[in-house]
């Protein structure tokens, strides 16, 4: 019974843990994010397409707007695991519905994501090619 307890409440601290993990990493990734590059399947994205993109996080929430499409959803992090991973779920917009996999990596006010459009496979390294077709950009933070 005592070593049930104590399995129990090693669990409510680990999970107690990973939350503070996740809500300090979320206000550290919190703002506008403007890439300035990126590739899809080994092929770099157009700058001009760049330039039209803009991402909001603000807490478990996101905002990606794309000229005048709005795309909107949830994240999920995981800023243990190794490389950080991230889960993000549209709710509005044209990836209502989706989830996306992704890794990522903060550095100050660089923020790069790898992303499996398909929802199929997380990236493993924050690499593309024809036969890993993900999305790596590379953002920087707007400053206000």
């Amino acid at each position: 019974m005592k070593i049930r307890f104590a399995i129990v409440t090693l669990l409510f601290a680990l999970g107690n843990i990973l939350a503070q993990d996740s809500a300090a990493e979320f206000k550290k990734l919190d703002g506008t994010w403007m890439p300035v590059a990126g590739e899809i399947a080994g092929s770099k994205f157009p700058p001009a397409e760049l330039k039209a993109i803009a991402l909001v996080l603000a807490g478990d929430k996101y905002t990606v707007t794309v000229g005048k499409v709005v795309d909107q959803g949830t994240v999920k992090i995981d800023p243990g695991a190794k490389p950080k991973t991230m889960d993000i779920v549209g709710s509005e917009g044209p990836n209502k519905g989706k989830t996306m996999l992704a890794i990522y990596e903060l550095d100050k006010d660089t923020l790069r994501v790898c992303y499996d459009l398909t929802g199929k496979a997380r990236p493993e390294e924050f690499a593309t090619s024809k036969d890993r077709p993900y999305f790596l950009a590379v953002y920087e933070r707007v400053k206000k």
